[in-house]
C-alpha cells in the first residue's frame, strides 16, 4: 500500500509541514473570512452615519406668543418650525413638536437627542429688526450628552442648519415687505443673517462620564468580562476533568477522565458561571468607580444590572460551546462581539447607522445592555430610558441560554454522543 503523502510522519519537522497544503487549507480560510466579515461589519457600521440618517428624534419646540405680522395667518415662530418640518426629509430627522417642558422630560429620559426652541418674543424681535432700534433674536439649541457625544453633536449640528436655512427664509421674506422699503443699508445686511442660534446643555451629566461614552466603555467592559470570564471556565472545567490537555510552557499533564455526561457538564459550568460573575463584576466596579472614579448614581442598582449582564453573557457562552464544541468559542465570540459591537447604538446612534444593523440592534445583547447602563448613569434610572428593556432582554437571555443549552446537551446524551476523549497510541 502507498503511504498518505499529506498525512505528517512522526519526527517531521516544521519545514517539511509547511509543504503540506492541506495544512494551510482550514486556517487559511477561516482567518481570511474572519478579517474579511470583522472588517465589513464594523466599518460599514461607521463610515457615512450622516448619509445613513433614519428618522433621528430631536425636540422642536415653539414658545413664541407674538401675534402674526400684517397679511400673515401665524406668527413668525410657527413659519419658522413650519419651514423646518418641511424642508427636512422626514426619513432623516424625527422633529417632534413639543412643550418646552415635554422637551426636558424627553430630554431626561433620553428620548431624542437634542432640543431646537424657540423663544417667547420671537415674533416682536424679529419685527424690531425694521424698527429703530433692531434686536436680533435668538434661538437655543440645546444638546444631550448623555446620548453620546456623536449622536449629541449630530442633532445640534442639524438643529443649528435647520435653524439658519429658516431663518434666512424669514428674512429674504422681510427684505421685500413694505415695511422696509427704504431701510438703511445695514438693516438690510443684517436680514441676510437674522437670527442668532446660541448652544446649550439640555441634560447636564456627571463631568466624570467620558463625554457621554463611559456607559458603552462599562458594557463592553461586562460583555468582555463574561466572554472571556466564560470561556475561561469552559476550558478550565473541561482541564480538570480530563476532556482536554492541560499546558504551562514546557509543561503538560492530562487529567484522569472523570465519567460525565454532557448536560451535568454544563450545568457545572453554568453553576461556576453564576458564582464567579459576582467577583468579576464586583472588581470591575472597583476598578471603574472605585479606582478610577467614574461618575455612577444608583450604585446598588448598577451593581445588580451589572451581574446580571454579565450572567447573561456567560451562561451564553457557556451554552454556545456546548453545543458546538470547539467552534463555539468562534461562534460565540460573533454572537457577543463581532456582530454586538457595531450595533449597540452606543457610539454612533442606530438612527444613524445602516439598516441591517438597527436589525441587529432588536436581539443583540450589547445594545440593550447599554441602554440600559446608560439609563442607570445618566438619567436616573427612568425605565423610560431603556431600563426597562435592558431587564426584559437580559431575562430573556438567560432563559434562552439555559433553554438552548440544556436541550441540546439532552439531545446529545439520548443519543449517545458522548465526548469522545483521544488515548496515546
Amino acid at each position: 500500500m502507498g503511504s498518505d503523502r499529506t498525512q505528517p510522519s512522526a519526527g517531521t519537522g516544521a519545514g517539511a509541514l509547511l509543504r503540506h497544503g492541506k495544512l494551510w487549507i482550514a486556517p487559511g480560510v477561516l482567518t481570511g473570512l474572519l478579517a474579511l466579515l470583522l472588517s465589513l461589519l464594523y466599518m460599514g457600521g461607521i463610515l457615512t452615519p450622516e448619509g445613513s440618517l433614519h428618522r433621528l428624534p430631536i425636540a422642536l419646540v415653539n414658545q413664541d406668543t407674538g401675534k402674526p405680522p400684517p397679511g400673515a395667518r401665524q406668527n413668525l415662530g410657527t413659519q419658522l418650525t413650519d419651514r423646518i418640518i418641511a424642508s427636512t426629509p422626514e426619513d432623516d430627522v424625527q422633529w417632534r413638536r413639543l412643550t418646552r417642558e415635554g422637551a426636558q422630560d424627553q430630554l431626561a429620559a433620553g428620548k431624542v437627542y437634542g432640543a431646537l426652541v424657540v423663544p417667547p418674543d420671537f415674533t416682536s424681535t424679529v419685527r424690531s429688526l425694521a424698527g429703530t432700534h433692531p434686536q436680533r433674536p435668538t434661538l437655543t439649541v440645546l444638546t444631550n450628552p448623555g446620548m453620546g457625544s456623536l449622536g449629541s453633536s449630530m442633532a445640534g449640528k442639524i438643529s443649528q442648519q435647520a435653524a439658519q436655512e429658516a431663518t434666512s427664509a424669514i428674512g429674504r421674506q422681510l427684505s421685500s415687505s413694505p415695511e422696509l422699503t427704504g431701510a438703511p443699508a445695514a438693516t438690510r445686511l443684517l436680514l441676510t443673517d437674522p437670527v442668532a442660534v446660541d448652544t446649550h446643555v439640555g441634560h447636564p451629566i456627571g463631568k466624570h462620564s467620558g463625554l457621554g461614552l463611559s456607559a458603552f466603555y462599562y458594557v463592553l467592559l461586562l460583555v468582555l468580562t463574561g466572554f472571556l470570564g466564560g470561556n475561561i471556565i469552559h476550558n478550565s472545567v473541561d482541564t480538570a476533568l480530563g476532556y482536554a490537555d492541560s499546558e504551562f510552557g514546557p509543561w503538560h499533564s492530562r487529567r484522569p477522565t472523570v465519567p460525565i455526561d454532557r448536560t451535568q457538564t454544563l450545568l457545572l459550568k453554568m453553576t461556576m458561571t453564576a458564582g464567579l460573575c459576582v467577583p468579576m463584576t464586583a472588581l470591575v466596579m472597583l476598578a471603574c468607580v472605585g479606582i478610577l472614579g467614574m461618575d455612577a448614581p444608583h450604585l446598588p442598582l448598577l451593581a445588580l444590572f451589572s451581574y446580571f449582564a454579565c450572567l447573561a453573557v456567560g451562561l451564553g457562552v457557556q451554552a454556545i460551546n456546548a453545543a458546538f464544541g470547539n467552534i463555539g468559542q468562534l461562534v460565540s465570540m460573533f454572537v457577543f462581539i463581532a456582530l454586538a459591537l457595531p450595533s449597540s447604538g452606543a457610539t454612533i446612534p442606530l438612527e444613524a447607522v445602516p439598516g441591517f444593523y438597527r436589525l441587529l440592534a432588536v436581539f443583540e445583547p450589547m445594545h440593550q445592555l447599554a441602554s440600559g447602563v446608560r439609563a442607570i448613569l445618566y438619567f436616573d434610572a427612568r425605565a423610560e430610558a431603556g431600563l426597562t428593556r435592558g431587564w426584559i432582554m437580559i431575562g430573556i437571555g438567560i432563559a434562552a441560554a439555559l433553554a438552548f443549552g440544556f436541550l441540546m446537551t439532552r439531545y446529545y446524551d439520548r443519543k449517545g454522543l458522548h465526548r469522545m476523549v483521544p488515548h496515546p497510541g
